[in-house]
């Protein structure tokens, strides 16, 4: 039975982070629905589920590929900016982060130091700061 669906699989495209993300949004759904008996809500757990089987058995790879790579372009938006917020909290106790008044580079600086001349490496502006 496994060489078979291994057999039927082949030349599909598969699974890819987009339908991973289907998947969970569909499993969201399902659950939201067993609470607030929506009828919309599952006609959009059925649509999910549709586009989800739809892609992974489709035998068109490039449009698969471009949908999932347009996917990924916001994703990364979204988990960078995100990851970028919490790497600066975490570096809160250690350093000061400061912006140029020039050209607004973040530069960060040790905490600890007491007054110091900072100077930008983008612009080579230098700026007096407390650390």
């Amino acid at each position: 039975m496994k060489e078979k669906f291994q057999r039927f699989m082949t030349g599909r495209y598969g699974v890819d982070d987009l339908s991973k993300f289907l998947l969970g949004v569909a499993v969201v759904l399902c659950v939201l629905s067993l609470f607030l008996r929506s009828g919309l809500l599952n006609a959009l757990v059925f649509l999910a589920l549709i586009v989800l089987y739809f892609r992974i058995f489709s035998r068109n790879f490039s449009a698969r590929s471009h949908e999932n790579s347009v996917f990924l372009k916001y994703k990364n938006r979204v988990t960078g900016f995100w990851t970028g917020q919490i790497n600066l909290l975490k570096q809160r106790k250690d350093y000061h982060i400061y912006t140029c008044p020039q050209c607004k580079q973040k530069i960060r600086i040790p905490r600890g130091k007491g007054k110091i001349e900072i100077t930008c490496p983008k612009c080579r502006n230098k700026f007096i700061k407390k650390s």
